[in-house]
């Protein structure tokens, strides 16, 4: 069945009056899937500009939380103690607590989905597979921010959360079959505290093909570039890639230009305004020499080194690391899931480095979750057996 519009009727909530009616509405249920729309790849910001909630067997709301001038401190408050349904919380999450608006329990779908082993586990492909229902889904990308909505895009909106409650009974009625549904919890309660990774201070360097540059003059004009497109963009409210694309600003660093005509010749540095702004991005690079920037590899007292040196580097290791990747890939397809939900890559590679003496208590270290660290345990012993004993 094609679903084009939302089955659940869908109405706007314009004022406070509709703010107060919506949350008198919420008093009667627990449990309300929530899902934001952002401008990603149009605005800088990545602010919530929809927020849809809807309640089961009852209707959708949809708030805008930009255009109305609406104080959203109530409707938190009251959907804090509430399960929420979203699907790929840890998209949605950061922009709703921008707003204010957090969880103090979740249910994610889409994590749901990859426990239980399911292929694809987008919000369409899950709704096909389990429900046999097709979403509209052709405003994936849009930009969220323009004002007015389209009636396809709010259709669209709405039918986010529509088919969430359906779906989780889909969902959690295969992970009690594979006797995964404590696992699913653990996963849940996890994610309530999620935060999105700081921006690294040093950005520039993770541009694509920067990890090669070693001169310093030429990491200057990338940070310069770097920080002067991200100041246009942040005053603009604009996408940075927007303005001219990561690889433009490599293109530039490659070449090093000498003059504004040179860079203008390069076919590389491309981009919606790598012409229109040549003043502006030239000028970053006249001004590299003098910026103040660390030009050394970031002291990273808590990480360890790059996994594909260990070879070379660091023999030991990365014969621990052979012995035990294959071994969790063997474990995650006889329990029929993901290796990195497993064990989240990071660690293995952490225990691999340096294994401890009690590898449960390191693993609980990272931040493995419980059910996670009872299989994930008596794989890494036997594998770190298996490198001292190779007949083990």
């Amino acid at each position: 069945m094609k679903l084009d519009t939302p089955r659940l009727p869908a109405e706007f909530v314009y004022s406070t009056a509709g703010l107060a009616a919506l949350i008198d509405a919420l008093s009667s249920t627990d449990h309300v899937a929530i899902d934001a729309e952002r401008a990603s790849g149009f605005r800088y910001s990545q602010r919530a500009y929809l927020i849809q909630l809807a309640i089961r067997d009852k209707g959708i709301w949809l708030i805008d939380p930009v255009a109305q001038d609406m104080d959203l401190a109530e409707l938190a408050e009251v959907l804090r103690p509430k399960t929420w349904l979203l699907h790929a919380a840890t998209q949605d999450l950061p922009c709703l607590a921008e707003l204010g608006i957090t969880p103090s329990k979740l249910i994610d779908t889409e994590l749901s989905a990859r426990l239980c082993g399911l292929e694809r586990v987008g919000l369409g492909s899950l709704c096909e597979a389990l429900l046999e229902i097709e979403l509209a889904k052709e405003h994936s990308a849009a930009d969220w921010s323009q004002r007015p909505l389209s009636d396809a895009m709010v259709a669209y909106a709405a039918l986010d959360v529509d088919v969430m409650f359906d779906l989780w009974d889909a969902i959690s009625a295969l992970l009690q079959q594979q006797n995964k549904l404590s696992w699913a919890q653990e996963e849940f309660d996890h994610l309530v505290g999620f935060k999105p990774k700081p921006l690294s201070p040093q950005p520039w360097m993770n541009l694509p093909g920067m990890s090669k540059v070693k001169e310093p003059a030429k990491i200057k004009i990338a940070a310069s570039l770097w920080k002067t497109r991200d100041t246009e963009a942040k005053s603009r409210d604009i996408a940075p890639g927007r303005l001219i694309p990561d690889r433009s600003i490599t293109a530039a660093v490659m070449q090093h230009p000498k003059t504004k005509n040179e860079l203008a010749q390069n076919k590389e540095f491309n981009g919606r305004e790598s012409r229109s702004k040549l003043n502006l991005w030239w000028s970053a690079i006249e001004s590299a020499v003098d910026l103040e920037i660390s030009t050394e590899p970031l002291d990273r007292s808590d990480s360890i080194p790059n996994h594909k040196s260990w070879e070379r580097r660091f023999p030991e290791a990365h014969a621990r690391l052979e012995q035990l990747r294959p071994r969790m890939v063997e474990k995650a397809e006889e329990l029929g899931l993901p290796v990195e939900n497993l064990l989240t890559p990071d660690f293995l590679r952490r225990v691999a480095f340096e294994p401890q003496s009690d590898i449960k208590q390191q693993l609980e270290n990272l931040g493995a979750r419980k059910w996670q660290i009872e299989i994930a345990t008596e794989v890494i012993v036997r594998g770190l057996a298996a490198v001292e004993h190779p007949a083990v």
